[in-house]
């Protein structure tokens, strides 16, 4: 695809994404789909040549929607919103092109610049002390953002099995944190319904989560 035919067909799935959101409540919100479905409806195999993208543009109705759960319509009232926003779906559009990987300074200060800032933002919209923010003397370590809500109890939980284990330290400096870390049982429960199997949910209850 060349960039002229990129610009009319990204006109096109603007207005297709236009349409979409603004009659999602019209459509279905579970899919009357069996699972398998789909096989029947695509090749056994990767096609060697390249499709039309007005065959794949059409598929988009024919094999994806009717398997499509519309998280986005008003009729949807389970599990978790995922709401977006036209000024998101933008935002998207310009991330996609860019492209980046955020993953230190060097790779995109811009990135991780912004999304030092915003963190503060946030510490300050939720009214954490000084040292939650990133830009301030009394600073111990700003905000990040984790990808998932699993990524984000999992490093929360990294963090107070260190701080537990430099707590130990203190009385115990010549015994090695394998051995220390060893002897730490985590908090957790198995009384919550999400997305994923109970049995891996872990629930940081405060820095005190590890005990000996």
């Amino acid at each position: 695809m060349e960039p002229e035919e990129y610009r009319q067909r990204g006109k096109e799935m603007v207005d297709y994404i236009c349409q979409y959101l603004s009659n999602v409540r019209e459509r279905r919100v579970t899919p009357d789909v069996q699972p398998g479905y789909m096989r029947a409806q695509l090749p056994d195999s990767a096609p060697m040549d390249p499709d039309s993208w007005d065959n794949i543009f059409g598929d988009i109705e024919k094999i994806i929607m009717p398997g499509v759960v519309h998280w986005q319509s008003p009729h949807m009232h389970a599990y978790f919103p995922a709401l977006t926003s036209w000024p998101s779906l933008l935002g998207d559009m310009l991330a996609d092109a860019i492209n980046c990987l955020g993953f230190t300074w060097a790779s995109s200060p811009a990135c991780t610049e912004l999304e030092m800032n915003v963190m503060d933002w946030l510490a300050k919209m939720l009214g954490l002390p000084d040292k939650f923010l990133h830009h301030h003397p009394n600073s111990v370590g700003g905000g990040v953002l984790q990808s998932t809500v699993s990524e984000s109890t999992l490093v929360a939980l990294l963090a107070a099995r260190k701080d537990k284990i430099l707590e130990m330290k203190v009385s115990e400096p010549d015994t090695d944190e394998s051995s220390l870390n060893s002897r730490l049982i985590a908090y957790a429960s198995n009384q919550v319904g999400s997305c994923e199997s109970k049995e891996n949910k872990l629930f940081l209850l405060s820095h005190s989560a590890f005990a000996m």
